[in-house]
C-alpha cells in the first residue's frame, strides 16, 4: 500500500477496531481496583486514604508505563510491547491474590498499572500514524477504549462480588487478559511505512516553528496542564463508589454511576474527536476543560440519588474529550517519529494527576469527614489547567500550509 493510500484507509479503520478491543481488555487493571476498594478496606481495615494506596500506585505504574511502553513501541513495535505487557499484567493479578495487607496489594497493583498502560497511550500513538484527515476521531475512539473498559468491567466486577471474593475477580481478569489480548496483539503486526511518518514529520515541524515553543517546552506545559485537569477529574471517577457507600446507596449504585459516567465519557470523546478534526487539539482541549469545571460545580449541591445519577452523566459528557486532545496536540506540534515517547510523556503527566487527585481527595475526606472540600479542591486544580491552555492558545499561532508544504 502506498504512502498516499495507507492513511485513512480501510485497513486503518479495521486496525482501529482491533486496537479498541485490545484497549478494553488491557485497561481493566486501571478500573478493577476502584470497584474492589470498599471490599479491601473492609478486609484489611485502615482509613480511606490508606485504602486508596493501591489505586494510587496503580496510577503511578500506569503513568510510568505510558512513557516507558510508548518508547518501546517506537523501537520494537506495538505487537511485541502489547504481548509483554499482557503477560506482565497477568502476573500482577496473580500476585495480588496472595496479598495479606494493603501494602502487598499496592505492590501488585504497581506492576498491574505499569503493564495496563500498554492499552492507553501506546495504542493512541500507534493509531495516530494510520490517520491524517480523520486523526481526531481515530484517536478519540481508541482513547475511548479506556472508558469502555471501565464501563464494562465496573459492572461485571460488581456482579461478581455478589458471589465471589476479590481474589477470584483478579484471577478472572488475569485469564481474560492473556486469552484475549495476546491474539489481538498479533493482528497489529503491520507497521506504517517510513514515507508516511516522514510526511507527518514535515507537517508537525511547520506547526512547531509557528508556535514559537520547542517540543520540550510544549511537553512540559502540556504535562502541567494534564496534572491540573486530572486531579480534578479523579475526584468523581475514583471516589464515586465510596461516596455512594457513605451516602447509604451501596457499592452497586456507585458502580452504576461510574459506568454511566464512563459511557458519557465515550460519547464525549467521539464528539470531541469530530470537533478536533475541525478546530484542532488546543481549542478542543479548552472546551473540554471548561465544561469539566462547570460539571464539578454541579456536584456541590447534589446528594440525592437521582441528582447524582444526572450529574455523573453530565460529568462524563463534559470531560471525556480532554485526554485525547493532549495526544492530538502532541501529533500536531511534535516529531512524528517520537510519537510513542512524546504521547507517553504527556499521558504520564495526566495519570500522575489522577494518582495525586485520588489520594488527595481521600486525605481531604479523612481530615474533613466529607467529600465537599475535595470537590472544591478539584475545581481549583481545574482552574490551573484552564489558565495554561488559554495562555497556550493565545501564544500559539499555527500557520496554514500551502499544497506545496510552505508556511503561509
Amino acid at each position: 500500500m502506498s504512502d498516499s493510500t495507507i492513511t485513512d484507509s480501510r485497513y486503518a479503520w479495521l486496525r482501529l477496531l482491533i486496537t479498541l478491543a485490545v484497549g478494553i481488555i488491557v485497561n481493566a487493571g486501571m478500573w478493577t481496583i476502584i470497584v474492589l476498594l470498599p471490599d479491601m478496606q473492609a478486609e484489611f481495615g485502615g482509613g480511606r486514604a490508606e485504602a486508596s494506596l493501591p489505586y494510587t500506585l496503580t496510577m503511578v505504574g500506569f503513568a510510568v508505563g505510558n512513557f516507558a511502553i510508548g518508547r518501546a513501541v517506537d523501537r520494537f513495535g506495538v505487537t511485541v510491547s502489547l504481548i509483554a505487557a499482557a503477560i506482565g499484567a497477568a502476573v500482577g493479578y496473580l500476585l495480588a491474590t496472595f496479598s495479606t495487607s494493603i501494602a502487598m496489594v499496592s505492590a501488585a497493583q504497581l506492576l498491574i498499572g505499569f503493564c495496563s498502560a500498554a492499552g492507553f497511550g501506546p495504542l493512541i500513538a500507534d493509531i495516530s500514524h494510520w490517520f491524517a484527515r480523520r486523526r481526531g476521531i481515530a484517536v478519540a475512539l481508541v482513547a475511548s477504549g479506556n472508558y469502555l473498559s471501565g464501563a464494562v468491567w465496573s459492572v461485571v466486577i460488581a456482579k461478581m462480588l455478589l458471589f465471589a471474593t476479590w481474589q477470584t475477580v483478579y484471577l478472572v481478569v488475569a485469564l481474560v487478559t492473556v486469552v484475549v489480548a495476546i491474539p489481538l496483539a498479533l493482528a497489529l503486526r503491520p507497521q506504517v511505512p517510513d514515507e508516511a511518518k516522514a510526511t507527518a514529520q514535515r507537517t508537525s515541524l511547520l506547526n512547531q516553528r509557528s508556535s514559537g515553543l520547542s517540543p520540550r517546552m510544549l511537553g512540559y506545559l502540556l504535562g502541567l496542564a494534564g496534572i491540573g485537569c486530572c486531579v480534578a477529574m479523579s475526584m468523581p471517577q475514583v471516589h464515586i463508589v465510596a461516596y455512594c457507600v457513605d451516602l447509604g446507596y451501596g457499592p452497586a449504585v456507585g458502580a452504576q454511576m461510574l459506568s454511566l459516567m464512563l459511557l458519557g465519557g465515550v460519547g464525549s470523546r467521539i464528539i470531541s474527536g469530530l470537533l478536533a478534526d475541525k478546530l484542532g487539539g488546543v481549542k478542543t482541549l479548552l472546551i473540554g476543560s471548561t465544561l469539566q469545571c462547570l460539571a464539578l460545580f454541579l456536584y456541590l449541591p447534589s446528594g440525592g440519588l437521582v441528582s447524582l445519577y444526572v450529574v455523573s452523566a453530565v460529568f462524563g459528557l463534559s470531560q471525556g474529550g480532554i485526554v485525547p486532545s493532549y495526544a492530538l496536540i502532541v501529533r500536531e506540534y511534535m516529531p512524528a517519529r517520537e510519537a510513542g515517547a512524546r504521547v507517553g510523556f504527556v499521558m504520564m503527566a495526566t495519570i500522575f494527576g489522577m494518582a495525586l487527585g485520588g489520594w488527595l481527595s481521600a486525605w481531604i475526606y479523612d481530615v474533613s469527614g466529607s467529600y465537599h472540600l475535595a470537590f472544591i479542591n478539584g475545581i481549583a486544580w481545574n482552574g490551573l489547567n484552564i489558565g495554561i491552555i488559554v495562555w497556550l492558545l493565545v501564544r500559539s499561532r499555527p500557520r496554514k500550509t500551502s499544497p506545496l508544504g510552505v508556511a503561509a
